[in-house]
């Protein structure tokens, strides 16, 4: 049996099925599994490849890899547990799941900050091969978890995967080392058995990784092969046994799994296209937004030119220099990496030339957490460039959506000449989902324009004069006629000549916030995403909290209280008709994983009363704990709303700091 299961992304449903019972009985809906081990033993690709086969099966899902900050901590410790979570089902999947129901523990130290996350009666798989003396030591376990009764409310499902994993490629004459990295793929294998799951396209995937080397190929498939087979022989009573979860209904279309950080290079890559522009992609490398540039390397064939810069400001730099030249500049970091590119993208927006930044964020200041999530860069995004400097900010609130959300970045940026921010954060970039494939076709195109002859009834360029939108023209160096000069010193008013002058200054400081204002006519009006456009109260979100919101208020709505979900897309400048639909909730609640950023912009543009959510501790929001702050709208105890929510040590673990 599985002890418990989740229906809903998250709330505990019934439980599975003891064995005998029939599935028919007692339908499971939705299952959270976390794999959890050291840096070393490869969990991520066990989630990864897990979550393959999960899409082929047709269950929607939604991932959560968790990353250790250290670059390779000592093997064994607490520091260096790297894990992976997934939330698979046959109902709407949004979120990765609160509690897992399987906790899969390939060492001491992966049981240690991950067994209180799981589901009391929830499964634990445990690799008795690794708790030694020396790794127990490591986790400061003073005696054995398996065996001193300390998991007594967990299922306990624990032998030694290690020499089962030794034993099933012994005849392929690895040495013990080499033998045991294949360990995660005997996990992988029972995995795949417990939850009726196909092999053949994982051992498609192993011969095609491992192509120049066969016999690590042929390895790794019999571990896969020997980890299914232990499942469906061993004849365990108790714990294991085989669960099969029913395809999600779903429109008919292609599909596939995608991460934030693919979905924003295709979203990049198809917004380029769709305005008739090559793209420079200029980085530097900075997690977790290495993995744009990783991807764009791979779309030359597209008209993608990528360059690892040597710094933040040269990849900035060459990206403004290519969008000058008359190609799509795109360029990509994290917070740290923003801070460096500031001074650059206020030369962007003085020259007025179109720009892509993407923002990846991760927990700060400074080098901060580097493989957690934060939302903690909305005002740096809106605010954070010296003098008066506006640009569009446009957040992403799924892998998914980050596609559209790039495409959004392009046609803002190239129609109104003008750098945009796209937000997503370390959990959209790492995480996974379902994707279906848009027909190319359903998207408009808004192909770039360029000045090819003069604009002044004097035969003059005027690289400044501006459109009914306050949109200057985009000039390519070497059209004839039309030589120019743009810069960051101030310009004067149609010709672009130097220019101190006050008048001339406040006119165009006053053009250019106007031009962002304009943005605002174009993106659609702001839509209540779940719930009434009016009543007790509104959860607003943005960004990746869009997931844990909608569950919560969904199962809010379902206890009959009134609350209402609204997520926006559009940060800066916010949609027209926001403030007025705000205005018709008695209470607005707003979620983030800041100290409240977003609750400030709303109170600052709107005069509205929003009450912050607040949380930092380096983890997504859990459905529970937003249904816990909707609730206290409702509970009769005045002034208990909002608030910053309780550091979960079962979510977020936190080792013990080992002396010297």
């Amino acid at each position: 049996m599985m002890a418990t299961v989740l229906s809903d992304q998250g709330s505990p449903n019934s439980r599975a099925p003891h064995q005998g019972a029939s599935e028919q009985d007692h339908p499971v809906e939705a299952v959270v599994v976390r794999f959890a081990g050291d840096s070393g033993d490869g969990m991520q690709l066990t989630g990864g490849q897990f979550t393959l086969s999960t899409a082929l099966a047709g269950n929607d899902l939604a991932t959560f890899p968790d990353f250790p900050a250290e670059i390779r901590a000592p093997q064994g410790t607490l520091f260096g547990v790297s894990a992976f979570q997934i939330n698979f089902g046959s109902s709407e999947i949004t979120t990765a799941g609160d509690a897992p129901d399987v906790l899969v523990a390939m060492n001491p130290a992966a049981l240690k900050t991950n067994i209180h996350a799981l589901k009391p009666g929830g499964l634990v798989i445990i690799d008795t091969g690794e708790f030694n003396k020396r790794n127990l030591e490591k986790a400061k376990y003073e005696t054995d978890p398996v065996e001193d009764g300390s998991l007594a409310k967990w299922d306990v499902l624990a032998f030694d995967i290690s020499a089962l994993t030794l034993e099933a490629v012994k005849p392929f004459g690895l040495g013990n080392k080499e033998s045991l990295r294949c360990k995660n793929m005997w996990t992988l294998g029972l995995a795949l058995w417990m939850f009726d799951r196909d092999r053949q396209p994982l051992v498609d995937w192993l011969n095609a990784k491992f192509a120049k080397n066969p016999v690590l190929a042929e390895a790794n498939v019999a571990a896969l092969n020997a980890g299914h087979a232990y499942g469906e022989t061993a004849e365990l009573a108790g714990p294991l046994r085989k669960l099969h979860i029913d395809p999600v209904p779903s429109e008919p279309g292609l599909y596939r799994t995608i991460t934030g950080a693919e979905a924003i290079s295709l979203g990049l890559v198809a917004g380029a296209q769709l305005a008739g522009l090559s793209m420079f992609f200029g980085g530097y490398p900075i997690t977790p937004a290495s993995a744009v540039l990783h991807n764009l390397v791979k779309m030359k064939e597209f008209g993608v030119t990528t360059f690892q810069a040597e710094d933040e400001i040269a990849a900035i730099c060459a990206a403004i220099g290519a969008s000058y030249a008359g190609q799509l500049g795109v360029t990509s970091s994290s917070g740290p990496g923003l801070a460096l590119k500031g001074e650059a993208m206020g030369l962007a927006i003085m020259t007025e030339l179109p720009l892509v930044i993407v923002n990846s964020q991760r927990g700060g200041p400074s080098t901060g957490l580097p493989t957690k999530t934060e939302q903690s860069d909305l005002y740096q995004a809106v605010y954070g460039r010296n003098g008066d400097a506006p640009l569009p900010v446009v957040a992403a609130r799924s892998p998914a959506d980050a596609f559209e959300c790039a495409i959004e970045a392009c046609r803002i940026a190239t129609q109104y000449m003008t750098p945009v921010i796209l937000l997503t954060d370390g959990y959209i970039g790492n995480a996974s989902e379902p994707w279906k494939v848009p027909d190319p076709a359903t998207f408009a195109p808004f192909p770039a324009q360029f000045l090819e002859e003069s604009n002044d009834p004097e035969g003059k360029v005027l690289p400044y004069k501006r459109d009914e939108r306050g949109v200057r023209p985009w000039i390519k160096p070497g059209t004839p006629g039309l030589m120019h000069r743009i810069g960051g010193i101030e310009k004067a008013l149609d010709t672009g000549n130097i220019d101190y002058a006050p008048d001339v200054h406040q006119q165009q400081t006053d053009a250019r916030k106007a031009k962002i204002d304009g943005v605002a006519q174009t993106i659609p009006a702001q839509e209540v995403c779940l719930g009434n456009a009016s009543g007790k109260l509104v959860v607003v979100g943005w960004g990746s909290t869009f997931g844990p919101i909608h569950q919560a208020v969904r199962r809010a709505r379902k206890r009959g209280l009134d609350v209402s979900h609204v997520h926006v897309r559009h940060v800066w400048p916010l949609p027209a008709n926001l403030g007025e639909l705000l205005a018709g909730f008695d209470n607005v609640l707003v979620p983030e994983m800041n100290t409240g950023q977003f609750k400030t912009v709303l109170r600052d543009q709107f005069l509205i009363d929003a009450v912050p959510l607040a949380k930092t501790s380096g983890q997504p929001f859990a459905i529970a704990e937003l249904e816990v702050a909707i609730g206290k709208f409702f509970d009769g105890i005045a002034d208990n709303e909002g608030g910053e929510v309780a550091v979960n040590e079962t979510q977020l673990p936190a080792p013990e700091v080992e002396q010297p």
